[in-house]
């Protein structure tokens, strides 16, 4: 009789069937369409937002640089006049390194100067998503006047 006893015996097998495995995968489908539409628009806000302190940045900069030098830098000197010292007339009797380095802007443009501007003074923006002047939310253009 204990010769019965020492067989093993067989032990219930758990796992999940098909039909539980796809309400699980569906659960999670429907909670990624919830949930990624809104990281992505917060991803963009973000972008926006990084352009617009950038714009700040730099408008900055070239307050300070007009404050040394009596002028902004002209068209041609752009925003590289903010790194490195201009050797184009009319050179900045005053000037000093005012950024580190130039931003590009959230989307890896560089941005755009204007002097004289079109809405100001002088204008720094950048073009938005799509790169082109004009556009509307994600592909507006993100300037120094707004």
């Amino acid at each position: 009789m204990t010769h019965l006893l020492s067989l093993p015996r067989r032990t219930a097998q758990r796992a999940f069937t098909l039909i539980e495995l796809m309400v699980v995968l569906v659960i999670i489908g429907v909670l990624a369409a919830l949930i990624v539409p809104n990281v992505l628009d917060r991803a963009d806000e973000a972008r926006i937002t990084a352009a617009r302190t950038d714009v700040n940045n730099l408008m900055q900069a070239l307050k300070l640089y007009k404050l040394d030098n009596q002028r902004y830098p002209t068209a041609e000197q752009g925003l590289q006049a903010l790194i490195v010292r201009p050797t184009t007339q009319p050179v900045p009797p005053n000037w000093h390194p005012y950024l580190d380095k130039l931003p590009n802007d959230p989307w890896g443009r560089p941005y755009q100067y204007l002097n004289p501007g079109v809405k100001g003074e002088i204008d720094v923006m950048s073009l938005g998503a799509d790169g082109q002047p004009g556009g509307e939310g994600n592909n507006a253009d993100i300037g120094s006047w707004q």
